[in-house]
């Protein structure tokens, strides 16, 4: 069957049409992130964020459906970028991924404000996103936990607990002192004197090493 001139022009258009779609949900997005980070989820406001992408509020909504589907979405769009980002520097060891999404998080302050805000507003039950945050919580426990126990940690559950909440507090005193704290290096400090805590034997031949 031949594709007639007109058939072929329109695919091209809904392949631009797809991709406009594309792009402007990324601005979105991204502007979401600026938004929620200054403002908290609650203090948002969907029709200041429809004037930053420069849309009328039903134009957002169209793109976006709810505020509480633009919040998820963010968060999502969020973890995916920084293990895609980070993943190829440091390999397979989730310890070394979470060391490069921090340093990376050094150069990205909104992306930290977002998650220090919506983070402590998702304490609350009836929060949107109190279950997204209790389950991440509890896949980097269990991921970092097992990396723990693949160096051959004594105690690598309470390893996972103290480094979440090192890096989660270390966030925070840098948004207040950007200049005095040096995220990725105190993390690699706490991480040595972790992994020093293992026996020399667990780390044999194949087995992730801490950087020096």
């Amino acid at each position: 069957m031949h594709t007639t001139a007109r058939e072929g022009g329109g695919r091209g258009a809904r392949a631009g049409g797809y991709a406009k779609g594309r792009e402007r949900r990324r601005l979105i997005l991204d502007e979401a992130v600026r938004l929620f980070g200054e403002s908290g989820y609650r203090g948002a406001s969907l029709r200041e964020l429809a004037a930053r992408c420069g849309l009328s509020h039903a134009g957002l909504l169209h793109h976006v459906g709810s505020k509480e589907a633009l919040l998820m979405a963010v968060l999502e769009h969020r973890d995916e970028q920084d293990v895609r980002e980070s993943a190829p520097d440091a390999g397979a060891d989730p310890l070394r991924v979470l060391v490069e999404v921090v340093r990376r998080n050094a150069s990205r302050r909104g992306i930290v404000e977002l998650f220090a805000v919506l983070s402590a507003e998702a304490t609350a039950a009836d929060h949107p996103a109190h279950a997204f945050f209790a389950e991440r919580s509890a896949r980097l426990v269990q991921q970092l936990g097992a990396a723990f126990a693949e160096h051959g940690h004594p105690a690598p559950r309470a390893a996972a607990r103290r480094l979440v909440a090192l890096v989660d507090g270390l966030q925070v005193q840098w948004l207040l002192d950007p200049a005095g704290v040096d995220m990725a290096a105190e993390t690699e400090e706490h991480l040595a004197l972790e992994l020093a805590r293992a026996p020399q034997a667990a780390a044999g031949p194949g087995r992730p090493q801490p950087a020096p």
